[in-house]
């Protein structure tokens, strides 16, 4: 398995992210410890001129994780036929322990990778570097997050036999089976498609409060609820709207409807929610820092960015998500009351 070309590039893109992201640990610790902006000394010249150094480096890092989540669901997809059992990727995710976890990391990281790069961004604002300790003390805590990232995939990846046989969707995302996934798969078409519209409409009202204001209060709030509205999200996908691209009631597989005989609408969904989630997330982490005298129009301009396009994402999935209902031949009882 480890021949395959996406797995060999999976963990070298895993190998480099953790080596620059512990090379950029080192030189953290160096700084929170020496920074001090009001200095002329060498080592402060050194300091600033390799603190631009390193953020340019985070970036690419942080793009890679993201190009990481994406090969990697779209290589377990790809993978599905060589397992016995496996329809999509979640047989293939199934197929030893390490899947699930490796995934739900890589989901996590890309978020995390969200927030600090909003945070550099702005910080890169500021002729003072307002934030450049806050920054790097959270730069520490993600590298853990990277190790364990990088440690889960390998053991996943050495794990894999092809000559198992895994289990496939249809036996985990059903409502006769027992966790987490049968219980998101229970949930009522009512109740959860009540869940999807209307923390929809309170993250749009919030959001163009926010876009009025620009206060702390209300980006923080936007974001927080962004991150409900994405959690509503991901329930109404398996328990409703993949049933509905499918129109077949029973089936509720999150990974089937990426599939091209189904229009690749699993892009057109998920694309928009996460983009716009981690925007949201962008304008919470942003909206603090106004009363920092060298960020306020830094603030002020990226929050209103940050907002548009979530707000912008979070309709668009919206709207997605309606015509998949709208469109469908099937008709499931209580979907719209």
């Amino acid at each position: 398995m480890l021949l395959n070309p996406a797995i060999m590039a999976l963990i070298l893109v895993s190998g480099v992210v953790l080596l620059m992201l512990l090379s950029a640990s080192g030189f953290a610790l160096q700084l929170l410890r020496h920074w001090d902006i009001g200095s002329g000394s060498e080592l402060q010249l050194r300091l600033e001129r390799r603190a631009y150094l390193i953020s340019t480096l985070l970036a690419w890092v942080f793009a890679s994780e993201l190009v990481s989540l994406l090969l990697f669901v779209y290589n377990a997809e790809a993978m599905s036929g060589q397992f016995v059992g496996a329809m999509c990727a979640t047989g293939v995710l199934n197929a030893n322990p390490w899947g699930w976890p490796t995934l739900f990391l890589k989901i996590g990281l890309f978020f995390s990778g969200a927030v600090w790069l909003s945070l550099n961004g702005l910080d890169n604002r500021g002729y003072d570097y307002p934030l450049i300790r806050i920054k790097y003390w959270l730069l520490l805590w993600l590298v853990p997050l990277v190790v364990a990232e990088a440690y889960l995939q390998l053991r996943y990846f050495l794990n894999l036999q092809p000559d198992i046989i895994t289990s496939c969707c249809g036996s985990l995302f059903s409502t006769s089976a027992q966790g987490v996934a049968a219980e998101v798969t229970s949930v009522s078409p009512a109740l959860s498609m009540g869940g999807l519209y209307l923390s929809g409409a309170a993250v749009v009202v919030t959001g163009l409060l926010f876009l009025r204001r620009q206060g702390a209060v209300s980006g923080t709030l936007f974001s927080l609820l962004a991150v409900v509205a994405f959690a509503a999200a991901l329930v109404a996908v398996v328990s409703v709207l993949s049933p509905y691209i499918y129109e077949h009631p029973q089936h509720h597989c999150p990974f089937c409807i990426l599939k091209s005989g189904h229009g690749y609408a699993g892009y057109l969904l998920y694309i928009p929610l996460f983009v716009g989630t981690a925007a949201a997330l962008a304008t919470g982490i942003t909206a603090p820092w106004r009363h920092i005298e060298s960020l306020r129009g830094a603030v002020a301009e990226r929050g209103r960015g940050f907002a548009r396009l979530a707000l912008g994402m979070f309709l668009l999935f919206y709207l997605v998500a309606t015509w998949s209902v709208l469109g469908s031949g099937l008709q499931m009882q209580g979907v719209w009351w």
